[in-house]
């Protein structure tokens, strides 16, 4: 992109905030964005205040050289820019989110490649160094492995039919694989793994009809074809399923091993990740069997060595993940640096002994590693970042 192009994709992206686009200035705006992906993502993240937040934290540790240059264009941001985003963003008043937006458009949404390429060499040094850390969050993806240890990597299939699986045609549809029977199958049963590395969450409707969506840094292996008494599937990770009900078939995941939850038709979650303290079950509806013991909506079976059974489960915090959002409690930082781990594939350390810090609130998981950790940094937490290493230091 040359110049003027950026000036003019600049200057629409501004004034759709503010106004209606003409005709040929709407044409001109979507030849842009037919261009690629990140085009297109980059728009619809304007409307997201979470986003504009998180970039705007990013922007007011640039330096105030960079600053200066927006603010000459946009009188209207003469107050100083906030350090940092707390976790409800109150500072994003309405009238305020159009000039925040436009702040964020001259920065191409936290690129800095243009401003990179036009400052004198000591701000290029900081806006160079700025992009070689920047942490995107995860995104949709998995890993396929076929009956016959083949592997196909779904990041960015498009739609239409992958292949046939031991009676089951498996299709991808809008960014979720199904499996659809259409024959029956004398053949030995056949079985497939999704897996989501760290960085990746993905959704699967199983032979079934029963839709899984998987969290990252999980793996679920089932048959491709639902044959005999039960309907088995077997976890690694956390998930969350909508069972179809079928009461002569019930529904059973077994749960690395730990657990077995029996179901005929119910959605729960289940998180069962290998470093945590326990294996946890959270019932949204209908009934469910952990280990032998029946739990209602509402409530959260926890498997250690015995099942222990939490009345009132924390529902919006279990299913945050869910919803694209971070969700803490008094959260002890260990567990929020597991889900940070997770999401955003590095790996955390910690130098010397770990801080007893606790944290409260949401945040989108859109954000970017560092306009998290800016907005954990004001609950006292201190670290160091060396390329996808995060050492956490000492209070």
């Amino acid at each position: 992109m040359n110049a003027a192009q950026y000036n003019t994709i600049v200057s629409l992206l501004k004034k759709r905030l503010h106004e209606p686009l003409n005709a040929e200035e709407t044409v001109l705006l979507e030849q842009w964005l037919a261009e690629s992906g990140e085009n297109r993502e980059m728009v619809q993240r304007l409307d997201d205040p979470a986003v504009i937040a998180r970039e705007l934290a990013v922007i007011a540790g640039a330096g105030e050289s960079i600053y200066a240059k927006i603010q000459d264009q946009i009188p209207e941001l003469a107050a100083p820019l906030p350090v940092s985003a707390p976790p409800q963003i109150p500072f994003l008043r309405r009238g305020f989110i159009r000039y925040a937006a436009a702040a964020v458009v001259l920065l191409g949404i936290g690129t800095y490649v243009w401003l990179g390429r036009h400052q004198e060499p000591a701000t290029r040094q900081v806006v160079s160094s700025m992009k070689d850390t920047l942490i995107v969050p995860g995104k949709s993806g998995a890993i396929l492995t076929l009956a016959d240890g083949s592997q196909i990597v779904l990041d960015s299939i498009g739609n239409g039919r992958l292949t046939e699986q031991n009676g089951s045609e498996v299709t991808m549809q809008n960014g979720r694989l199904t499996y659809d029977p259409v024959t029956e199958s004398k053949a030995a049963t056949a079985y497939n793994t999704m897996t989501t590395p760290r960085g990746r969450q993905f959704e699967i409707t199983l032979p079934d009809g029963t839709r899984v969506w998987l969290n990252a840094a999980s793996s679920i292996r089932y048959p491709t074809v639902f044959n005999g008494k039960h309907r088995k599937v077997e976890l690694d990770g956390e998930a969350y399923f909508e069972v179809k009900q079928n009461a002569k078939q019930p529904f059973i995941v077994n749960a690395r091993n730990k657990a077995a939850i029996e179901v005929l038709g119910t959605d729960f979650n289940i998180s069962a990740y290998d470093n945590d303290k326990s294996l946890n079950t959270t019932l949204i509806n209908g009934s469910v069997k952990v280990n032998g013991v029946v739990i209602k909506p509402g409530q959260q079976a926890q498997v250690t060595d015995m099942v222990r059974v939490i009345s009132n489960a924390d529902i919006p915090k279990v299913m945050a993940w869910q919803r694209g959002l971070f969700k803490f409690e008094g959260t002890p930082l260990e567990e929020v640096m597991k889900q940070l781990e997770r999401w955003y594939d590095i790996e955390v350390v910690y130098e010397n002994e770990r801080p007893a810090l606790r944290f409260g609130g949401e945040l989108s998981r859109s954000m970017s590693l560092k306009g998290v950790l800016n907005v954990l940094e004001q609950s006292g937490i201190r670290y160091r970042l060396e390329g996808r290493k995060l050492i956490v230091l000492p209070k």
